[in-house]
């Protein structure tokens, strides 16, 4: 039986061109992340993009990291972003033409990737699957794609990872299983060496880190929408809702917050 769970507001096929900047602001954010800046530097010191070859960014987004593969393998090299959504394909494309990057961008799926077999030396893929239904066939499709030798950094979150504080236990368990049943692979990042591993792939190095969120700050379009979901579930009152909200307030209040959630990556290669 197909999967019946939703795939996440990155798919694809649940973007508009109204979503765009809300989804380049989503990245932009994201990318600003301390942890997020510590595991991608972890992942390209891995994967070791030099001149001369030919680099692909799976799920490019905003294109951030095809341009800083595109400067590692230039002159000589090439750096393509696969993005299907045209709105972040276009702010992409601006970006490197702002930046003179070299780098292109193509439309193009996880699970069909646009080159031909043994035509990549480096594979960059962050946050692309957990939003998939099928991501024993993305792993395939790096591993199909990858020439012998050539490497490949997974990156991608682990949604049960995600921890709130304070408010009361049994609330703060709806608020953050809501995230789990947000995603359409929420344990994506647990997963990731395994699937390479089922793909022929050799595992060469495991990296996490936790996306800790300000301690003064709650992220309050996340929070209620996590909290309005809960409510309507009838998995928590409006008055536990409440309380949760006027607890973070106060915790943010005295530098107290915690909000986190942990990535994960793997830096694998195909034998040669």
């Amino acid at each position: 039986m197909a999967d019946s769970r939703p795939t996440s507001a990155f798919h694809s096929d649940n973007i508009g061109g109204a979503d765009t900047e809300r989804l380049v602001g989503a990245l932009d954010g994201q990318a600003a992340s301390e942890g997020v800046r510590r595991l991608r530097e972890w992942a390209h010191l891995g994967v070791a993009a030099r001149r001369g070859e030919r680099a692909v960014d799976i799920g490019a987004g905003t294109g951030s990291e095809t341009l800083v593969l595109a400067a590692a393998v230039t002159p000589g090299g090439d750096a393509i972003g696969v993005e299907p959504n045209p709105g972040l394909r276009s702010v992409a494309q601006q970006r490197a033409a702002e930046a003179g990057s070299p780098a292109r961008f193509v439309d193009g799926d996880a699970l069909a990737l646009p080159m031909g077999d043994a035509d990549v030396d480096v594979v960059w893929c962050e946050r692309v699957f957990q939003h998939l239904t099928e991501p024993e066939k993305a792993a395939a499709e790096i591993a199909r794609v990858l020439r012998p030798g050539g490497r490949v950094a997974l990156l991608d979150t682990d949604w049960a990872t995600t921890i709130l504080h304070p408010g009361e236990a049994d609330v703060v368990a709806e608020l953050t299983g809501g995230a789990l049943s947000a995603a359409a692979n929420p344990y994506a990042g647990r997963k990731l060496a395994g699937q390479l591993a089922a793909a022929g792939l050799e595992i060469d190095d495991l990296g996490s880190q936790a996306l800790i969120q300000s301690t003064r700050k709650v992220n309050w379009p996340l929070i209620r929408m996590l909290g309005v979901a809960a409510v309507r579930r009838e998995q928590i009152t409006e008055q536990q809702r409440d309380r949760l909200y006027a607890d973070l307030t106060a915790a943010a209040e005295q530098d107290a917050l915690h909000m986190s959630v942990t990535m994960f990556g793997v830096i694998a290669h195909r034998p040669a």
